[in-house]
């Protein structure tokens, strides 16, 4: 497998209840070759050093050891072009749905131009809420059946460890799914268009249009337009100085 490639994959786990799916998703990982583990927000501080954590990684402390915990989501996705939100569950709105073999291929397009891709998996009793797709480029499911399509944590990690480690080992090198450095660069982070949302957001209300007491589902459905679009770090400036010139309204 190509080392290069994996070092540039942040295996995301948020709100995370219990200890011994970290050691379990830990053990997955470094099975398969990966190893930047990241939590944010566990329900338990400093879960990754949990006794019953441990025992469950079975022989992969040393990914546990070096798992970097923190409290923000939009510190864990920036810089980063691609976030993929794991998630079975439509939404009304939300950023575009892809199924998990485009996902897979396009992950080796973008490692492969050197562009840092991550990994987002919910918390096990609800997944993935609303607010973290927010921080999303892409929903992804995995194809599994239908009628049933519940995974637990450490399945769905093993599922996308093990078809990244084949793609990654035979070298997925289409032309078609190779991605630009310099393309990838080129695209505003989530964590971007997020301070931007919150800038418009404010310049709505400043000039009456957005009513914060009654919002509707505007704001939800511009998240969803600027999710397709996906843009670059020149419009985010563009639409920041939009917004700017609504405040000046006030």
């Amino acid at each position: 497998m190509n080392i290069d490639q994996a070092r540039l994959l942040r295996w995301t786990l948020i709100e995370t209840s219990h200890p011994g799916n970290v050691g379990s998703a830990a053990r997955a990982l470094k099975t398969m070759g990966f190893s930047d583990l990241r939590l944010v927000n566990p329900k338990i501080k400093n879960m990754a050093s949990n006794p019953e954590a441990i025992a469950l990684a079975s022989g992969a402390a040393d990914i546990l050891e070096t798992a970097i915990e923190g409290t923000s989501l939009v510190s864990a996705v920036e810089g980063c072009s691609l976030v993929f939100g794991l998630t079975s569950r439509d939404r009304e709105f939300g950023p575009p749905a892809m199924d998990w073999g485009t996902a897979k291929s396009l992950i080796s397009g973008t490692t492969q131009g050197g562009g840092t891709v991550v990994l987002l998996f919910g918390p096990e009793r609800t997944g993935l809420e609303n607010e973290h797709l927010a921080l999303c480029t892409h929903r992804v499911w995995l194809d599994a059946n239908p009628d049933y399509p519940s995974l637990n944590l450490a399945q769905a990690i093993m599922v996308c460890a093990f078809t990244l480690r084949e793609a990654f080992t035979q070298g997925s090198n289409k032309r078609n799914t190779l991605v630009n450095r310099e393309e990838m660069a080129e695209f505003a982070d989530p964590a971007a268009i997020s301070a931007m949302l919150e800038n418009w957001r404010a310049g709505l209300e400043a000039i009456g249009y957005l009513d914060p007491v009654n919002p509707k589902k505007l704001m939800p459905r511009l998240q969803a337009l600027f999710a397709r679009s996906r843009l670059h770090k020149e419009e985010i400036e563009l639409l920041r100085g939009i917004a700017k010139q609504m405040l000046l309204r006030k």
